[in-house]
């Protein structure tokens, strides 16, 4: 790709996938003031229109109207992993890492439940990354009542199944994850798809904690800050810290804008302005 602003990648592609009513405005203009309500975390209804519009008539309902729209056919997601597939040499695979992360959600919604270490209602979502602290997959949003072993190895099939399907190749593969992630039937998931698993072993799992067949090894285990990075630079978007996105495609959309500008920045794709 040759370097350019952001918002023309996006545009890009939203305009050849049409939703809903005929847009009004040039859509980068829409895209823009997406991307400045994901950065700052205002609320909709306090967008500076005159910013992004000038003396054009616009309502923050319809840029709402349209994130809403694409967010529901799942454009933004596509927009990322187009990203990712045009790009896979920038990728460094020598190590995966997995964690998952809760966001504290203050107005309730889809897949949101009470999480007990945070004491207050939550959406999880796991994430896996590349070396570098790329996101290459995640999961569907899951409510906080739930661990990070929930429903696991179903979870992990899907992120795993849509990385096959970005040519990225799975065989051989270091996977670093917490003890939270020690669970026989994703062990045995990643030894089907070729990854070697590097998993903490959970001292409260009798059943492993006498097992001399799960290793750790503790220098690579070490790569596994790249995923924390990730949670930090994705804290860096205001929109992220709490959810306030009642919709899980609206909540999920702004992590894959997020993620899309987070690779964008990290390999100069484009420059970057609002």
């Amino acid at each position: 790709m040759t370097k350019g602003k952001i918002s023309k990648f996006f545009v890009q592609y939203l305009a050849s996938n049409p939703i809903g009513r005929k847009i009004k405005v040039p859509i980068w203009r829409i895209v823009k003031a997406i991307l400045y309500k994901l950065k700052t975390g205002i609320q909709w209804r306090h967008l500076p229109m005159r910013q992004f519009f000038g003396f054009i008539k616009y309502s923050w309902e319809s840029v709402y109207y349209h994130f809403n729209k694409w967010s529901q056919s799942g454009a933004w997601e596509e927009c990322y992993r187009r990203l990712i597939a045009d790009n896979k040499s920038k990728l460094d695979m020598s190590v995966v890492n997995l964690d998952g992360t809760h966001s504290p959600a203050k107005r309730g919604g889809e897949a949101v439940g009470y999480q007990g270490r945070k004491k207050c209602k939550t959406t999880n979502m796991l994430i896996l990354t590349d070396k570098q602290g790329v996101p290459l997959g995640w999961s569907s949003p899951i409510s906080g009542e739930h661990h990070d072993s929930f429903e696991l190895e179903k979870t992990a099939s899907k992120i795993f199944n849509e990385m096959e399907q970005l040519g990225l190749n799975l065989d051989g593969l270091f996977l670093n994850a917490d003890s939270g992630f020690d669970v026989k039937g994703f062990r045995e998931l990643c030894n089907k798809k070729g990854l070697f698993d590097n998993i903490d072993i959970n001292k409260r799992n009798n059943k492993n904690q006498n097992d001399n067949d799960y290793v750790v090894d503790s220098e690579l285990y070490k790569e596994r800050f790249s995923v924390e990075q990730l949670n930090a630079w994705v804290d860096g978007f205001k929109s992220l810290r709490i959810r306030y996105e009642t919709k899980s495609s609206n909540w999920m959309a702004l992590h894959c804008l997020a993620f899309a500008i987070i690779f964008i920045r990290k390999f100069e794709i484009f420059t970057f302005s609002f």
